[in-house]
């Protein structure tokens, strides 16, 4: 079986990956990283999600990399925050013995000065972005991208897709022309095959078969609850499913403690296994795991990268992940060696879009399931529990224990012993509760007024505010939705609509056919005009077209006759009149 070790990489990198569990390379990595290393040459990586593409780029840029040099060496571009926030992280796991590595994600949605400041203040030698925001930093020539050595494009058909193919194309001119190009893609449209053919020189081809990308044993679930329900809806699952073996995701190091240190108070036989943990630590948890004195494992993603074990029952999103890439690691979990296997999402109000988002992504079907009622439960349990004791093989024992038994049970009636029995072993399975149905039916979208339930993020509680994160966001300037001080932006009250005298309102031609949500429209915004969110007021998407408030002071700068795209679609934006 190959290892890292055959690829070549150096051995601070190798001394990393040992660390966080990476041992046998992925398909795309072990093609990759060999060709990559040996003569750098232009490179295409035709891959799905899931396939661990990162490593396949990142690794190698970290073994070419010269700490030493006070220029920004490499530059990778993300379609998204999350995506851009989840590569840098990942380098500076697979750089943590790269004495001296520096590097930097910038986004839309934080303040551009703030970037600026940390950019000059340390310069990075990996600089990680999306394409509007790097191209406004470029704009204030606030960046140097001029002995650059490295360019990866990553998912690069999701970038042109979401309108960024002039950034694009501005960034590879202004970048030195010797530099080496990576480009990896799930997909090569005619955007994608112009662009290797304009700026690439005889690039390497790798193409991983997306046949490989999912795995037909795992039986993909999830269950909807509200928020406040997630607990008790977990501790439901794990008291249904009786020879649960399995990891349970979440998205923290903090959460990963407090949930494992929860179950176990209540009974449960749970660990936890995150980054803040030292090598004995999470060996001698692995070691109980291994040998099922513990049958439940609490991990975070990196964490769990060193977990090999092939007979794993079931994978919880205790926390769904942000993007399909770790759902598809995650469940892979389970279901090895041939074996069939679960992976179950535990999903909110807030998150029920991206459910539906890996669906199409990944080409699953995730099937909706209930969480069982309190009398499904114990039937389940009890099945079980007298399953084993009809199967347990009885021993000799001597006529005085029987008789010495026998009479100290003389009291009791053949009911009041099973009772007393079966309240030995059920006594911390049966606590009485308020709410037997834990479920939140599907229907359960809108109020009775009408208009969509908001959570308390200032999103629409059916969470179709996430369902656009990775296939038509531009996250340049997003307004973060989780601000409570802006009101109820991007819903119209059923009361009726008073436009503000201070704002102009504006026509734009998608809504929510196109999966639009505020988000992106305060994205599209900002790349057009320059606006940021301070000037952008009422939002209000209808089934095929938005209407959004400008303020007077800066709606002049939308008149600027730029050619706007999404997701392949033309953009019109032009002012309405309110009272017409």
């Amino acid at each position: 079986m190959q290892t890292f070790k055959d690829l070549g990489l150096s051995d601070d990198i190798l001394k990393s990956l040992e660390e966080i569990g990476f041992v046998t390379p992925t398909e795309i990595q072990s093609k990759a990283i060999p060709a990559l290393l040996e003569n750098k040459p232009d490179f295409i990586g035709l891959a799905q999600t899931g396939t661990g593409k990162t490593a396949a780029f990142g690794l190698p840029l970290l073994h070419f990399l010269d700490t030493t040099s006070t220029h920004v060496y490499a530059l990778i571009l993300a379609p998204t925050r999350e995506l851009a926030q989840q590569i840098a992280k990942e380098l500076e796991n697979f750089g943590k013995y790269k004495k001296g590595l520096r590097t930097q994600v910038v986004y839309g949605g934080t303040p551009i000065t703030t970037q600026i400041r940390d950019i000059k203040r340390n310069p990075p030698h990996i600089l990680v972005a999306t394409p509007g925001r790097l191209q406004d930093l470029i704009d204030r020539k606030a960046i140097k991208l001029d002995q650059i050595e490295f360019l990866v494009l990553d998912e690069a058909d999701e970038m042109l897709n979401m309108g960024f193919q002039e950034d694009i194309d501005k960034i590879l001119i202004g970048t030195p022309d010797e530099k080496v190009i990576w480009l990896f893609s799930a997909t090569m449209p005619p955007e994608i095959r112009r662009i290797v053919g304009t700026y690439m020189e005889k690039p390497f081809e790798v193409k991983i078969h997306s046949e490989s990308k999912t795995n037909e044993n795992i039986d993909h679930k999830y269950i909807y609850v509200h928020k406040h329900d997630k607990e008790a809806a977990l501790k439901r699952v794990l008291d249904y499913l009786t020879d649960f073996y399995g990891v349970i995701f979440c998205k923290t190091k903090m959460d990963t403690q407090e949930l494992a240190e929860y179950l176990e108070q209540e009974g449960y036989r749970a660990e936890p296994l995150h980054g803040d943990m030292s090598q004995s630590q999470r060996d001698a948890v692995m070691a109980k795991f291994r040998n099922k004195s513990t049958s439940i494992l609490v991990a975070t993603d990196v964490a769990a990268r060193g977990i090999d074990v092939d007979s794993l029952t079931h994978v919880v999103h205790y926390s769904l992940p942000e993007n399909p890439e770790y759902y598809t690691h995650r469940s892979g979990r389970t279901a090895r060696a041939g074996k069939k296997g679960t992976s179950l999402a535990i999903v909110t109000q807030q998150d029920i879009g991206r459910i539906r988002f890996f669906e199409r992504t990944i080409g699953v079907d995730i099937k909706h399931i209930k969480v069982p009622l309190q009398s499904q439960m114990y039937n389940k349990k009890l099945e079980k529990w007298t399953e084993k004791v009809l199967n347990t093989d009885t021993i000799e024992l001597n006529d005085e224990m029987i008789a010495k038994a026998s009479e100290m049970f003389e009291a009791l009636s053949k009911q009041e012993l099973m009772e007393k029995i079966l309240a030995l072993e059920f006594n911390k399975l049966y606590k009485k509760v308020e709410k037997d149905d834990l479920n939140i039916s599907l229907s359960e979208r809108r109020d009775d007024r009408g208009g969509n339930r908001r959570d308390d993020r200032g999103g629409s509680r059916d969470g179709r505010r996430d369902e656009g994160r990775r296939d038509g966001r531009r996250d340049e300037g997003r307004r973060d939705d989780r601000r409570g001080d802006d009101g109820n932006r991007g819903e119209r009250s059923s009361r009726g609509y008073q436009p503000n005298p201070h704002m102009e309102q504006f026509f734009v031609n998608i809504g929510k056919i196109d999966n639009v949500h505020p988000g992106i429209l305060i994205d599209i915004l900002a790349g057009h005009a320059g606006l940021n969110k301070k000037q952008i007021g009422n939002i209000d998407i209808q089934k095929r077209h938005c209407l959004v408030e400008i303020d007077k002071k800066f709606s002049k700068m939308m008149d600027n006759g730029k050619i706007l795209k999404y997701r392949g679609r033309r953009i019109t934006i032009k002012k309405e009149d309110f009272n017409s």
